[in-house]
């Protein structure tokens, strides 16, 4: 089989693409990029979402993001359960917490974190974990529900510190590795991803934000994933397809409705 780039983390029902989101995504493809998944920001924006995953090799997840939390403060797991039962959504998030803006309420936007934790442990599909700022409240959580029943993580674009990566990866989750391990200011980030598990280890490009250098600072897409994986080479010390491989091997073990072509 033929190896293959994937992109575990896109936005592309983003406003910034709507312009020219079909050129976007054919320049992916050209790039190598053979499987995207598109993220939920938010429950209420999931038509939007599942629109771009009409594609065959575009997926998605159904969930709200920490900043959003505000807006269904209510939500319900089973809400979640009902919309993953789209053949086409693969995950539940994207959630979490976000201390650095506080968007929406933080109790709120912990409650909000359990319902998606509920609903990852109901259908089986990984939790997508966003944490900034938040590790020590982020760790009790997860500990705390992870010890009411097991669910499968990820800890997307991981950028938090190396305790919190430490309790998560205690727990079997995956990190997800994106642009910001190119920054030159990142070298606390390189750090822990040095220390990630090496079998649960995935990429994605978190586009149109945090584009890569060279082009940071520009609207990021999926065809600047190439720079991401070589960069986890040279940070693991792998070669580049060495890496694409365990990156596409963790890919699959964690995305398991996502059958393998």
């Amino acid at each position: 089989m033929n190896r293959m780039l994937i992109d575990s983390h896109v936005n592309l029902h983003a406003p910034q693409f709507d312009a020219d989101r079909e050129a976007v995504i054919d320049r992916a493809r050209e790039a190598g990029i053979a499987l995207m998944v598109n993220i939920c920001d938010r429950v209420s924006n999931f038509a939007a979402v599942r629109a771009v995953a009409e594609a065959s090799d575009i997926w998605c997840t159904v969930g709200t993001h920490p900043h959003e939390a505000k807006e269904n403060p209510q939500l319900a797991a089973d809400t979640l359960c009902e919309i993953a039962a789209d053949p086409k959504v693969v995950g539940i998030g994207e959630t979490g917490l976000d201390f650095h803006y506080d968007l929406s309420p933080r109790d709120i936007q912990a409650s909000v974190f359990r319902v998606h934790v509920e609903a990852a442990r109901r259908t089986g599909l990984p939790l997508v974990v966003h944490t900034r700022e938040a590790d020590a409240v982020m760790g009790e959580i997860l500990e705390d529900e992870y010890a009411r029943g097991p669910f499968r993580l990820l800890m997307h674009c991981y950028t938090s510190g190396a305790e919190l990566a430490r309790r998560a990866a205690a727990l079997g989750a995956w990190f997800s590795v994106s642009g910001i391990a190119t920054f030159k200011t990142a070298e606390d980030v390189r750090a822990v991803v040095r220390e990630m598990p090496a079998d649960r280890i995935i990429l994605e490009t978190d586009c149109p934000y945090l584009a890569p250098v060279p082009h940071r600072g520009r609207r990021n897409e999926p065809a600047y994933l190439p720079q991401v994986l070589e960069k986890l080479a040279e940070i693991r010390g792998w070669s580049v397809q060495e890496a694409e491989k365990r990156t596409e091997d963790a890919f699959f073990a964690l995305f398991e409705r996502i059958s393998r072509p």
